[in-house]
This record gives C-alpha cells, structure tokens and sequence, in this order.
C-alpha cells in the first residue's frame, strides 16, 4: 500500500470513529476494549467483520482491504490504538440488496448488537445507513446502502473500541 492510500485510510479510520456514535465512540468517550497486542486486536476485529458478512448472506466480490489501527483520541499513541476495517460488497445480483437493511435492523440485536442509528446520510444520494454497537466485543459497524451506485453495492465499516497494549509493549 502506497504512502497515499495509508494517509487516506488513516483519515477515513479517524472520520469513522467521529461518525460511530454508539457505545460513545466519538471523541474521549471511546470505550476501552481492554488490553492486547495489536495482533490480536486485528484478529479479533477481521472475526466482528466477518460475522457481519456472514449475517448479510449475500454472495458477490468484496474489496480486499485490511484492518489498520489508529490512534484512540486523548490517549498516547505508543500505548493505546483502535482497530479499523472497511469494505465493500457488490452482490452477485442487485436484486440482492432488496430489504437487506430492513433484515439486518431486525436480526442484528438477537445477535448482541444494539441499531442506534437508522437513516439515510448526509450525502445527495441520502444513502440508507445502519450503526450498530456491540457492547460486548466493544465494536460498532457502521453499513451504508449505495443504492443509487451502479451497481447498488453495500459499505461496510467495523471499528473497535481502544485497545491498551500489554505492559512494557508498544503499538506496532
């Protein structure tokens, strides 16, 4: 990955963490995800990730971009991170798509997560997005319908809470 691409996934990383409201992932109020090496922190959040893919059910071609940490907002950067993973699905067909978001509003909080956002964006287009929290893996998602895309393809952000890594280590 190229000097450009990281700098511009580190920001996108940082603008999701201010957007990801639940669980107070914004600013000082992200919660504490507890203590582990950065490794580990990517594993675990590579796992969030996939169980979100898994619960779309839809087959098709996924980016292949991979988790990145970040700096947690107010903590030292050499001790504290949060783990960062965005993609996007294009299903196999577009007719896919039709009433996911509606699917995944109703099953995500049998599965731990709490929907604390459900409303289009900001953008022209007013996107369909989900956020989502799950207090206990200390992740929030944050899915965005490109509807208006073509083809129509689902955005999917997974984020951690911050990371402390073990005493006498470093963020790698």
């Amino acid at each position: 990955m190229n000097l450009t691409r990281l700098g511009a996934a580190a920001l996108l990383a940082s603008l999701t963490l201010t957007t990801l409201t639940g669980c107070g992932m914004s600013g000082d109020r992200t919660p504490s995800a507890g203590i582990s090496g950065t490794d580990q922190a990517i594993d675990a959040t590579k796992g969030v990730s996939s169980e979100i893919h898994d619960l779309i059910g839809l087959e098709g071609s996924t980016t292949k971009a991979g988790v990145i940490t970040d700096e947690c907002p107010g903590k030292d950067p050499e001790t504290h991170f949060s783990t960062f993973h965005t993609w996007t699905l294009t299903p196999a067909a577009s007719s896919g798509l039709d009433g996911v978001m509606e699917r995944l509003k109703t099953s995500m909080p049998g599965l731990g997560w709490e929907v604390v956002g459900f409303e289009p964006d900001t953008s022209r287009n007013r996107n369909l997005t989900l956020t989502a929290d799950d207090d206990a893996e200390k992740h929030s998602v944050k899915i965005t319908y490109w509807a208006k895309d073509e083809p129509p393809k689902l955005n999917v952000s997974v984020v951690s809470g911050c990371y402390r890594v073990p005493e006498g280590e470093t963020v790698e």
